[in-house]
């Protein structure tokens, strides 16, 4: 019967669709002791990988205490962003570099 093939065919559609959706990578610069740009959105499961261009260790973190990326000088550091909201972040050691991160889910 031909409603039958048709399900399978919507199925599948659906499942590639959802399959298909993938994962950004999002650069954040640290030099001159700011943070550029510092106003992102992403989404929940995209990577935001903070580059120190610096010869001056730095930390990405959030005020809320969700996460605390440390960054030696000329080094990178990564976060995959497991949950929806909007997070304020800075420096510890330089607490004059601030920035802000939104996650949509």
């Amino acid at each position: 019967m031909q409603p039958r093939r048709i399900v399978p065919v919507v199925v599948a559609l659906v499942l590639g669709a959802s399959v298909s959706a993938q994962a950004a990578t999002i650069e954040i610069s640290m030099e001159n002791l700011e943070i550029e740009p510092a106003e992102v959105s992403a989404k929940v499961g995209d990577t935001i990988e903070w580059v120190n261009k610096d010869v001056l260790a730095h930390t990405a973190t959030a005020r809320n205490g969700d996460w605390d990326v440390m960054l030696p000088p000329k080094e990178f550091g990564t976060l995959v962003l497991k949950k929806a909201g909007t997070v304020e972040y800075y420096c510890r050691f330089h607490p004059n570099m601030k920035a802000t991160l939104t996650v949509a889910p």
